[in-house]
């Protein structure tokens, strides 16, 4: 990453917006594909995309209520609706009942909340008549899809891809972040060929976008590496790594395991596991991008609001322990997780300990503790490994060992913290 994307690692926490026409279908983003409704047919929501309770402002200052330092809004997903003015189709947010251009007011909102402003495009798009029939299109099952695909262009509907990127990223200003998605080069039905960078064309989209926008990150869906991984609904085991090397990454997580607005999808995480999970990727390099999926009216559903919302009176109280923080060369205790900024360590408890919790390898380099919730001292001694245990009195520890003394009743916090000041 070049000097003006920085502020990706420092930020480390994102929000995902998927909304679009499946909001109205309100069961899942893949809707179209996954019931295998025609184009013709699927077009009927264009009708009825009203949207009246749209309102970017309260997006925006939810994401910076939750800590969250930027947005990224789908432009288009795979169905190939867009939700901006786009002058190379009609099938756009301009041309429904809502009538008016939702990134343009995404944007102005996102950038009036201090917040990074972020794209996501998808590369793949169902309704455009040249994009050939395959393993995930909603006519893969079609018996004349082979005929259909006779006449069908890649390189018309690449023209039209490559068109469309160069008005995201040219009638909207600064673009931080691009997250285009995504690649399927090998294809599971011996029907259809995969997509990949040569139906994308993606060496020149990528020099494309790196042309209209200097600073751009890039993520790797495009089959290229880009500028990070995007691990997708899972927690990474450890830093990830390309040819053997660290690589930056963000883990792309939902709330409720779908992306777009899901009405009778129950499955919401709870607020401290989406804690725990921006922790962990903190502690091995990498960003959290949350999602959430406003529904048919542009609204993001309540309870999902009421867990940013959580999530912020965490990170009101945390926020040094995630800005700016990363990896550290030290070993935690099981049942924690370090972060560290500079000279501060930051012990993430995951599980709370009977009173002590020991910490290896830290035996003289520890200058003070305390609970970051409340200031309160942690006291932390160093026990010769040649102590007995004996009634009330604990055992050593192997040497270089420090043992925290904590209260019995854990913090009133989604996930506890010890502040940690290194000699």
């Amino acid at each position: 990453m070049t000097a003006d994307q920085d502020w990706f690692e420092y930020d480390r926490f994102g929000m995902f917006v998927h909304w679009g026409l499946y909001a109205l279908a309100a069961r899942h983003e893949w809707v179209q594909s996954r019931e295998q409704i025609a184009p013709d047919t699927y077009e009927q929501y264009q009708q009825y995309f009203a949207a009246d309770r749209y309102d970017p402002k309260r997006w925006a200052e939810l994401a910076a209520e939750a800590g969250m330092k930027y947005v990224v809004l789908t432009t288009k997903h795979h169905e190939g609706f867009c939700l901006w003015d786009s002058q190379l189709t009609d099938y756009k947010s301009t041309n429904t009942p809502f009538g008016r251009d939702a990134v343009a007011e995404f944007v102005t909102a996102v950038r009036d909340a201090g917040l990074k402003v972020g794209f996501y495009h998808s590369v793949i798009d169902w309704h455009h008549p040249d994009f050939p029939i395959d393993q995930i299109h909603p006519l893969r099952e079609d018996p004349d899809a082979a005929k259909i695909n006779e006449g069908r262009d890649i390189a018309k509907y690449r023209e039209y891809l490559h068109g469309q990127v160069t008005e995201l990223l040219t009638n909207y200003g600064e673009i931080s972040y691009l997250f285009y998605d995504f690649s399927y080069p090998e294809s599971r039905d011996p029907r259809y060929a995969g997509k990949g960078k040569e139906a994308w064309g993606s060496e020149d989209l990528m020099a494309l976008t790196r042309k209209l926008q200097p600073g751009i990150i890039v993520n790797d869906r495009l089959d290229l590496p880009g500028d990070l991984a995007t691990p997708e609904q899972y927690q990474p085991s450890g830093p990830m790594l390309r040819d053997g090397k660290p690589v930056r990454w963000e883990a792309c997580q939902t709330i409720n395991g779908s992306w777009g607005y899901d009405r009778d999808n129950l499955d919401a995480k709870p607020v401290d596991l989406l804690v725990r999970m921006l922790v962990d990727g903190v502690s091995k390099g990498g960003n959290l991008l949350l999602n959430v999926g406003p529904n048919g009216r542009g609204e993001i559903d309540p309870p999902d609001a009421a867990r940013l919302r959580e999530i912020g009176d965490w990170m009101d109280l945390h926020a040094d322990a995630i800005y700016g923080a990363g990896p550290s060369d030290l070993t935690p205790p099981p049942g924690g997780v370090y972060t560290q900024r500079g000279n501060k360590l930051y012990l993430h408890l995951f599980t709370w300990p009977m009173r002590h919790i020991h910490l290896p390898d830290l035996a003289g380099k520890i200058r003070y503790a305390q609970l970051m919730n409340d200031a309160s001292e942690v006291k932390f001694t160093e026990v010769s490994p040649d102590q007995k245990a004996q009634n009330t009195t604990p055992g050593g520890q192997p040497a270089g060992t420090v043992t925290l003394s904590l209260p019995v009743r854990p913090p009133q916090t989604a996930v506890p913290v010890v502040e940690i000041f290194l000699n």
